[in-house]
């Protein structure tokens, strides 16, 4: 299983972003290898309104209807409120969404993320390569 964050579906949303190639060569493998994909619906929330902002209307709503195709966790109130512990006690800037991203990917004994964000690696995880 791996993870899919708000960098990657970004990068996969705007053909212009320095990563686009890359996320698409990665995104596509993932799925002829019948990889199972992992996100939240804060990742979701995050990456709709970023995409809303950037690309338009059209281009998120076409990553709201994409993305079911994804596993998605649903964040309760338990992993929402140690996220908020976390985000507090964190002496770097991690962002809220991430701290979620990890507290659920431990949760769900999920070690690699498709990202292009250096936080997953320095929180212990793998950064997936292709």
């Amino acid at each position: 299983m791996i993870f899919l964050d708000t960098s990657a579906f970004y990068a996969l949303a705007d053909r212009v972003d320095q990563n686009h190639a890359r996320a698409k060569t990665m995104f596509q493998g993932l799925l002829a290898a019948g990889e199972d994909l992992l996100t939240h619906n804060y990742v979701l929330v995050e990456s709709m309104a970023l995409i809303q902002h950037r690309l338009g209307l059209a281009a998120a709503l076409k990553f709201a209807k994409d993305s079911e195709a994804f596993e998605i966790e649903w964040v309760d109130h338990d992993v929402h409120r140690e996220a908020v512990r976390l985000l507090a006690r964190s002496g770097r800037r991690i962002s809220f969404v991430d701290q979620v991203s990890f507290l659920v990917m431990r949760r769900r004994d999920v070690d690699a993320a498709l990202a292009f964000d250096n936080d997953f690696e320095s929180a212990g995880f793998h950064l997936y390569e292709g």
